[in-house]
This record gives structure tokens, C-alpha cells and sequence, in this order.
């Protein structure tokens, strides 16, 4: 006995119309769907294919025969004879991909006759329907099995037919009327509704495309992937023999995630599941999809990637074409050294270098450097490598942030310091800044500075080349201070780039990115970066172990002293509460706030800043809690 047919089990096929003006990308879209999908998607192949009186029209010359020698119903015929045969062609896959749909029949009749027979949009969508009136019924089936998707360079029809046109080689004058008059057919065609499914291509590239496509079409059959490449950042690695290329992508493995991948296993990967014997001989534009499809599926099988780096660009072309794929997901870094320190760096010897660069030129690696986003020097120390890459991965993952100004006395701090802050502030950013920004961290940015018991913590980013000058000043207004210990931290711009910075002054940026921490100057158009969430909390675990070894040195003292140890008490339960997503900026509630959880008595909180052994208990609590976080000792 049979099993009933199940429309959940087992999708009915689905046929997906691709339309829209030319150079819209349709072929392009249709090509890596198809080679994504593999067996469950085919393509139905251009129109010519249905008709075997295409072979004459050709010979004879497509666009002479379309605009000039063939009567207007004879191309009618032509078209809808082939645009017929093809919808009731048999295809056993899941999913049929046609190159222009039922609806981009009548468009171009319509835009045809509207050139030869000089009429008006609405006359000519008038001939086109009389034109097609005996495939009337024959189209309506066909339309109806179609699923129709549209992609349209903008909504405006000029704009459309400039960026038509702008991908042609050559563009005669009646050419340049049928694309106006095709792009006009076609927006009314959308505003009629008989398009449920339209794309804005604009500037986007051909993989943000691909992946609108895929997210429209996914709920049509369960065997369309549903993204391609979406949130996912490629950093492709370029460079001659020994410039630095693996080094490069082993770090980026390590410090900053990415997954690292050869472009060779890329292409020979995507080729085998296509059955190309050697995709090698390919022209660039195929090794490139070869690439792009073999990363797409390799993201899809390990989805919580967002960042690759593959190595090595060799062939001038095909990088020309992946940056065309990718567009703003796509980073090419050119690693530069010269001649002679690749030789020494060569663990075959100088003559293998020379041998590998010769076929590396001959592919055009050479000329990569001109269309790289970041050409890196690595003719220098590691450590200058390494940062510059930071750099690099940091750029992509941090937003970046315009802080905004407040006053001096919006703080409440008292008066003596607000003095020092105004005149330091007056005297550093006159006609020639020494300073860049200057902000109050720690209680005094929050309203809880304590005579007697805060510091003034000051975050000052500047070049080093101020430092000469700022100890000038900070030594002539010290007495300003009244006693106050004065905390200030200088960085530079680069370093707050490059993430070299402590967790605590990450953790800084990170609160003026929010607007959490208002600083007191900036110079115009500052732009800080803006440590992400994720990197906020990870990195604190740092200080986090820092913290409780601390705490025990303190514990170990005969007279602990107090400040230090409820500080550094506060600073643990701070970053425990990070990790659940929690951020208590104060001390007092911190502490609250983590033993609350733990069901532990919080009044030791409130004496813990004048009592020794309140002091101690607290810390002692807010320790078993780390500690209470690693896994027991057997015994």
C-alpha cells in the first residue's frame, strides 16, 4: 500500500521566475543558487534553448532582427513560442530557476514596439497585449506554475536605464530606448502586483543580493538555504613568497577568531561537489564563484562564524571578481617585504623564493597591491605586524563614537578640583591642543566622589610628543590638588585602535561609547572606537583574576589597608556581575547586589569602608564567589 503524498514531507517543485531589467545580475543569481543547491535546484537555461528558430536569428544578428528586419509579430511569436515551451519542459528537481518570467514577455514586447512604432507606454502595453492575445490562455497557466521575483536596479526608471547601460560595452541609440521604455513596462508590471517577490539591487554586491534572494525564496521549499554569507567578514590574504601571509592568518586565527582557510581547498572543494575535473582552467570569474560558494557552504556548516581569512590571493582576475562578489565583506590584505628579507626568511633557500614569486607574477600577484583595502609593511618586528592587524579586526568589529562635552561643574566634585580640572582643561587645549580628549573616570564621573576617600581618576587621550608639556603643567598645578591623589592615564589614538589597552581603560571606552561617561573636552570630529559588548566582558576576566589574588595579599597583612582592599573587593564583584550581564558602575551597589544573589547578608556592605573586619568579611564573601566558579579538586 502506498503512503499518502504529504505536502510537509514531501514540497511539491517550485518553479522561481528571476526577472527584471538587463545587468540586473539575474544570470549571475540564478548561477549560484543553482551551484549551491546543487541536486536540488536546476536551471532552466536560456530561452534560445526552446526554440530551434533561434539559431537562424542569430546568424543573422539578434538585435538587427529584433529591431529592424522581422515583423513585430513574428519576434511576439518568437518570444512566447520559447518562453511556452519552456514551462512545460519536464524537471525532476525540487527547485526549476528560470532566467525571466512569464511577465518579462509582455514587458518586452510591449518596450519593443514602443521603439519601432514610436508609441507611448500605455499604447505599447496596448499592441503588446494584442500581439500575445492567441497565448493568452497558454501564458496564464504558465504565469500561475511561476513564482515570480523581480530585481530592479532603484524605483526610478532613468536611473534604472543609466545603470542598465552603464555595463554594456557599446549602446546604440534603439537599444537605449528599449532598456527606458523596458524599465518603464516593468514598474508597472510591479505596481500591478504581478511581481509578490522585488529586490533593490542598488550598490549592494552580488552576495548581499544573493542573500535577500535566499531569504524571500526559503519559505517556497525547505531545500533553499536560507542566507548566503550573511554577517560573515572575509579576509583575504595576499602578498609574494615569505611576506608574512601565514603568519598572518595563524594570528588573526588565534587573537581574533577567524577561521582560517586555504583558497586552494576552496575552489577544489566547490569543483568536486560540481564535478569540474580541474577548475584550474576556468576563466577567474568561475574560480571566483568556485570560492565564494565553497565559504558559503563551509559558514552555513559553522554558523556561529562571522569571521574568515583565506590565504593566498595568486590570480589578479579572480580577486578582481571576488571583490565584485563580496563588496564590503570582503578585506584584502597585501603583506609587502622586500626582496631581500623574503630570500632570508625562505627555509628553502633564496632561489625557492625567487622560483615561487616568477609563478605568482605570472598570475598577476603581483598587481594585487592595487586594488588591496590594507597594504601592510612587514619588513618590520612582529609586534608591529601583530598590531597593525589588530588594527585591522578591531576596525571591522568596533562601531565608532563622537563623544559629546559636558561641563566642569556638572560633575560635583568639589570646587578646589573643578578649579584644577578648568585650568588644566584651559591650558592644554588652547590654539595648538596638546590633548585630543580629557574625561573623569572612577566615582568622580559618577557623583559619589568621597572627600578623604576617591581619587581624581583622569583618562586623557593624546599624542606622546604632549607628554613633555602636560608634566609641565600637571607639576605647576599640583598644589591645586589639596592632597588629592591625581590618577591620570594618557593613551594615544593608535593604541585606543589597536585594543592595546588595559581591560579597565577598554572597559573606559566602552562607557563613552554608550554615553555613560560623559568626558569634559574633545577635539572636533574625535572619533574614539567602541569596544563591543562581547570583548568588554571577556577581556575583564583579566583583571577579574587579578582581583582575587590581590585580595589575598591584602588578607595575608597584618593591617590590610582599607581603601586598597575594599577597592579591589568592589572591582571582583564588579566583574562577576559582568558576566551575568549586569553593570554596577557603583562599589556600594555591586556588592549589594552580588551578595544579594548569593542570599548573603549585604548590611557588612554599608561598614565595610570604616571597619576592618567588615572589611574582611566582605572580601572574604565576594572571593568564595569567584572562587565558587571553578570546578572542584578531587581529592
Amino acid at each position: 500500500m502506498s503512503t499518502p503524498y504529504n505536502s510537509d514531507t514531501y514540497p511539491l517543485p517550485v518553479s522561481v521566475a528571476f526577472s527584471g531589467p538587463d545587468n540586473t545580475g539575474k544570470t549571475k543569481q540564478i548561477g549560484i543558487l543553482a551551484r549551491r543547491m546543487g541536486r536540488a535546484a536546476t536551471s532552466a537555461g536560456p530561452l534560445d534553448h526552446y526554440d530551434p528558430r533561434w539559431a537562424a536569428i542569430k546568424a543573422e544578428g539578434m538585435a538587427r532582427w529584433w529591431f529592424e528586419t522581422a515583423p513585430v509579430e513574428e519576434v511576439a511569436d518568437v518570444l512566447a513560442s520559447s518562453y511556452l515551451e519552456r514551462s512545460r519542459h519536464p524537471f525532476s528537481t525540487p527547485v526549476r530557476l528560470l532566467d525571466r518570467g512569464v511577465p518579462m514577455l509582455e514587458a518586452s514586447v510591449a518596450a519593443t514596439v514602443a521603439v519601432r512604432e514610436n508609441l507611448s507606454a500605455a499604447q505599447a502595453s496596448d499592441r503588446a497585449l494584442l500581439l500575445l492575445a492567441s497565448y493568452e490562455t497558454d501564458l496564464r497557466t504558465a504565469e500561475e506554475g511561476e513564482r515570480a521575483l523581480v530585481l530592479l536596479h532603484c524605483d526610478d526608471p532613468e536611473e534604472g536605464t543609466r545603470r542598465s547601460l552603464a555595463h554594456e560595452v557599446t549602446v546604440t541609440e534603439i537599444y537605449a530606448a528599449y532598456q527606458r521604455h523596458l524599465q518603464a513596462q516593468i514598474n508597472r508590471l510591479v505596481a500591478d502586483g504581478r511581481f509578490p517577490m522585488s529586490i533593490h539591487i542598488g550598490d549592494r554586491s552580488t552576495v548581499a543580493v544573493q542573500d535577500e534572494v535566499r531569504r524571500l525564496l526559503v519559505p517556497l521549499h525547505p531545500d533553499v538555504p536560507g542566507k548566503a554569507l550573511a554577517g560573515v567578514h572575509v579576509t583575504a590574504l595576499s602578498g609574494m613568497s615569505e611576506s608574512g601571509k601565514s603568519t598572518t592568518g595563524e594570528y588573526l586565527r588565534t587573537q581574533h577568531g577567524h577561521a582560517r582557510l586555504k583558497i586552494g581547498y576552496l575552489i577544489e572543494d566547490a569543483a568536486d561537489r560540481a564535478g569540474i575535473q580541474d577548475p584550474y582552467r576556468l576563466g577567474p570569474v568561475v574560480r571566483a564563484e568556485l570560492i565564494v560558494d565553497a565559504l558559503d557552504r563551509f559558514c552555513q556548516a559553522h554558523h556561529f562564524l562571522d569571521s574568515v581569512s583565506i590565504e593566498s590571493l595568486h590570480d589578479f582576475d579572480s580577486t578582481a571578481e571576488l571583490a565584485r562578489m563580496l563588496g564590503p565583506q570582503l578585506t584584502i590584505a597585501h603583506l609587502t617585504a622586500s626582496e631581500d628579507t623574503r630570500a632570508r626568511r625562505g627555509t628553502a633557500g633564496a632561489q625557492d623564493v625567487t622560483d615561487r614569486d616568477l609563478v605568482k607574477s605570472a598570475r598577476g600577484a603581483d598587481k594585487i597591491v592595487s586594488i588591496a583595502h590594507e597594504v601592510i609593511d612587514n619588513e618590520g618586528p612582529r609586534l608591529e605586524l601583530e598590531r597593525r592587524l589588530d588594527r585591522i579586526a578591531l576596525d571591522r568589529r568596533w562601531s565608532e563614537h563622537r563623544p559629546s562635552t559636558m561641563p566642569v561643574n556638572a560633575l560635583g566634585l568639589p570646587v578646589h578640583l573643578e578649579s584644577y580640572l578648568a585650568e588644566f582643561i584651559d591650558r592644554t587645549t588652547g590654539m595648538r591642543p596638546l590633548i585630543d580628549l580629557l574625561a573623569v573616570t572612577g566615582s568622580g564621573a559618577r557623583g559619589k566622589y568621597q572627600h578623604g576617600w576617591s581619587d581624581l581618576d583622569v583618562l586623557v587621550v593624546a599624542d606622546a610628543s604632549s607628554l613633555d608639556e602636560m608634566r609641565q603643567i600637571l607639576a605647576e598645578l599640583e598644589t591645586e590638588l589639596g592632597g588629592v591623589k591625581l590618577g591620570m592615564t594618557v593613551l594615544t589614538r593608535a593604541e585606543c585602535r589597536a585594543g592595546a589597552i588595559t581591560s579597565r581603560l577598554l572597559h573606559v571606552l566602552a562607557l563613552i561609547g554608550s554615553g555613560a561617561l560623559v568626558p569634559l573636552w574633545s577635539t572636533p570630529g574625535l572619533a574614539l572606537p567602541v569596544p563591543d559588548a562581547a570583548t568588554d566582558v571577556t577581556v575583564s576576566l583579566r583583571d577579574g583574576i587579578q582581583a582575587a589574588i590581590e585580595i589575598r595579599r591584602q588578607l595575608l597583612k597584618g593591617t590590610p589597608d582599607l581603601r586598597a582592599l575594599y577597592k579591589v573587593t568592589a572591582l571582583l564583584a564588579k566583574i562577576q556581575l559582568r558576566f551575568s550581564g549586569i553593570e554596577c558602575p557603583s562599589d556600594n551597589d555591586a556588592l549589594a547586589v552580588l551578595l544579594d544573589a548569593g542570599r548573603q547578608d549585604t548590611s557588612v556592605v554599608t561598614t565595610a569602608r570604616t571597619e576592618r573586619s567588615a572589611a574582611e568579611a566582605l572580601a572574604r564573601l565576594v572571593l568564595q564567589a569567584w572562587l565558587d566558579t571553578l570546578p572542584e579538586e578531587k581529592r
